[in-house]
């Protein structure tokens, strides 16, 4: 069956639920909302938390965890009013990240050029009129990682935010058009990974997160204590060339069966990831490594030595997956480094 193909989209925005949405799975959503929906729920302060969820129609935790958070409160108030952006409906029904002809919706938060990068301005745009208290965007992983939180200021309130859901946190700027990040100029925000889709204990563990927030009557400023946290800067972006013959078990480079493994584990040098082709010489033959200043780091991180692509330099991945299609459409892995706490009189400064 051939896949469904999108159509432009609006922004919707709403006082109030459907009756009958929270009984609604994710992949039913689209019955019930044409597009992308902003609601604004009322509550007893403000301003409101603001949550994200579906910016990849395949990660449904963020819509699980927010039905068990307003199923808690049923008609009660909510301790602090609430925005919920609902992304992208129509990849959610087809249980796709984002359908053919669609941009990612987590890569339209800066710039223009589609409908989807105008409706994200205008829910940019509404809560920098309304203020906002934090930012959560919910997310899942398609390969083992543990649940972690993201943040692109190096900010105490930012990462006391980040905390609330684990100690894991992860720092990063590129890329750049995250919901995260542009919410980030806006007041403190956080992007979580919450493990893969469909695992109850990440639905939970989201739930959680945004019923704390929603509690919160401020976020500190003061430093976060540095045994609380461990602080991972996310150095390089990890692709694949577009005409690239790659797989599990063929192809010019075939990945190891336990890659989603090495997630967050700090790797020596000289860890294979890969057998590669006989006529292949050079690392950026089968991957790209770009740094957040956007410039070409593969021979810095990676060699091929004895038939295998392997690393280099002491790093640590995280998204390694087992999909190739989602390889394809993001990324093969990010690099991460272990960095001092925020705390530390090294450390730079937030931005």
């Amino acid at each position: 069956m051939d896949s469904p193909v999108s159509s432009a989209p609006t922004l919707d925005e709403r006082e109030h639920l459907p009756a009958g949405l929270l009984d609604c799975r994710a992949d039913e959503l689209a019955h019930y909302l044409d597009g992308p929906t902003l609601f604004h729920i009322a509550g007893r302060r403000e301003p409101p938390l603001f949550v994200s969820v579906l910016l990849h129609g395949n990660e449904t935790t963020g819509w699980e965890a927010v039905r068990r958070v307003l199923a808690r409160y049923g008609t009660g108030e909510l301790p602090r009013s609430l925005v919920l952006f609902v992304g992208n409906v129509t990849a959610a029904e087809a249980g796709l990240r984002s359908l053919p002809g669609q941009p990612d919706y987590n890569r339209i938060w800066r710039g223009e050029g589609t409908p989807e990068h105008d409706v994200a301005a205008a829910v940019w745009q509404r809560m920098a009129e309304r203020g906002l208290f934090a930012s959560i965007d919910i997310h899942n992983n398609t390969g083992r990682n543990p649940h972690y939180g993201c943040i692109n200021r190096l900010d105490p309130r930012y990462l006391r935010l980040a905390t609330l859901f684990s100690r894991t946190v992860v720092y990063f700027i590129r890329p750049d058009a995250v919901q995260s990040n542009a919410f980030a100029e806006l007041g403190p925000a956080v992007t979580v990974e919450c493990g893969r889709p469909g695992e109850e204990r990440g639905e939970a563990h989201a739930a959680d997160l945004v019923d704390a927030a929603l509690n919160l009557s401020e976020l500190s400023s003061e430093s976060v204590p540095s045994h609380d946290y461990d602080l991972f800067h996310t150095v390089a972006t990890v692709t694949v060339p577009p005409d690239l013959d790659f797989g599990f078990e063929s192809g010019d480079l075939v990945l190891r069966s336990d890659l989603d493994r090495l997630n967050f584990v700090e790797l020596p040098a000289e860890t294979g990831l890969g057998a590669v082709s006989a006529s292949t010489t050079t690392a950026d033959a089968v991957v790209a490594a770009c740094s957040e200043a956007g410039e070409d780091v593969t021979g810095r991180y990676f060699t091929i030595d004895g038939g295998e692509l392997r690393t280099r330099l002491p790093v640590m991945p995280s998204m390694l997956t087992h999909d190739p299609a989602i390889i394809r459409q993001d990324c093969l892995c990010y690099l991460m480094e272990r960095m001092p706490p925020m705390d530390d009189p090294d450390q730079e400064e937030g931005t």
